[in-house]
């Protein structure tokens, strides 16, 4: 097909960032990367992706937070992705993406992740490739860790480096509230902060091989947040706070505000706070709303919801 074939043609998709209720990092490998056990479960935060075909491969993209430090060439996530779609579909020409973000930048949620979910998704339906969702999570996984779940969405465990997903049950609905900040944190310095504490004496023994937390995985197939909140851990959580200190006091207001639990997100800097409910999350979110740092925003959302999906074609 042509490029004049497609003129006129644009396809809307739409992914979800993702929380990591429990996260267990292994030691360091000798290349640099460690091994992960993620509980991830994909949440009502969305990026939107508009793909058109064009002359070469390119990207614009708005937000309803600061997209300034989004990267608008080659190398954005997004971008990659289309052109591997492409090329697996033998599409000779480009195409050109329209971004809107509504994931935090730099946030620990995966929102450059589900802009590349949602682009392999458009790319697919708009060239007519008609990969499955296995596929594309294969596409996808060269990309980084996260971009396979933002395909699948829901609620799952990730293992290896994150990407080798297993499908988790996960009953009803849970209530989440997200602190964010204009101020993103790096994800491998957090984990280069990570390896220094645990580098530190007396500190932990070797982590050895990570895994899921059984009590997590049952709190969630029972469909109850209470249960859950006993449970939830991130082991980048130190590693977030030693760079970002302030978040303690992100996490310390939550607490006193009523969320059951809180945890920092991925490297963070997102804070997510479980609620018992809908409503409890509401109130929990005007709380915090009153008392939240500068330069940050308060949100409701929850989880599981699906995957990168087409909206229009």
């Amino acid at each position: 097909m042509t490029i004049a074939g497609l003129a006129g043609r644009r396809v809307h998709a739409r992914a979800p960032g993702k929380i990591n209720i429990a996260f267990d990092v292994g030691d360091v490998q000798p290349d640099g990367y460690h091994d992960v056990a993620s509980v991830y479960q994909a949440v009502s935060v969305y990026e939107d992706v508009w793909a058109r075909v064009a002359d070469d491969f390119t990207i614009a993209v708005t937000g309803d937070l600061d997209v300034s430090g989004v990267p608008l060439d080659a190398t954005n996530l997004a971008v990659r992705a289309a052109r591997r779609a492409a090329e697996r579909l033998g599409w000779q020409g480009g195409i050109h993406l329209d971004v809107h973000k509504g994931v935090p930048v730099a946030g620990g949620m995966g929102g450059g992740s589900a802009d590349a979910a949602a682009a392999l998704v458009a790319v697919n339906e708009l060239l007519g490739g008609g990969l499955t969702t296995l596929e594309l999570q294969e596409l996808g996984a060269p990309l980084g860790a996260d971009v396979p779940f933002a395909v699948l969405g829901g609620t799952a465990i990730g293992t290896g480096r994150g990407d080798e997903l297993a499908p988790a049950l996960a009953r009803g609905r849970f209530d989440w509230v997200l602190v964010t900040s204009a101020d993103g944190l790096s994800t491998p310095a957090v984990y280069g902060e990570l390896d220094r504490l645990r580098d530190l004496p007396d500190i932990a023994p070797d982590h050895g091989v990570p895994s899921a937390d059984p009590v997590v995985l049952q709190a969630l197939r029972a469909g109850d947040p209470a249960a859950l909140a006993v449970a939830v851990r991130n082991d980048l959580q130190d590693a977030a706070l030693s760079l970002r200190p302030a978040l303690a006091d992100t996490l310390r207001a939550g607490r006193r505000a009523g969320a059951l639990a809180g945890i920092v997100s991925g490297s963070g800097p997102t804070v997510a706070f479980l609620a018992a409910d809908e409503r409890a999350a509401v109130e929990l979110a005007a709380d915090l709303s009153a008392v939240a740092p500068a330069r940050s925003r308060v949100l409701h959302a929850h989880g599981p919801v699906p995957g990168a999906r087409v909206v229009t074609a």
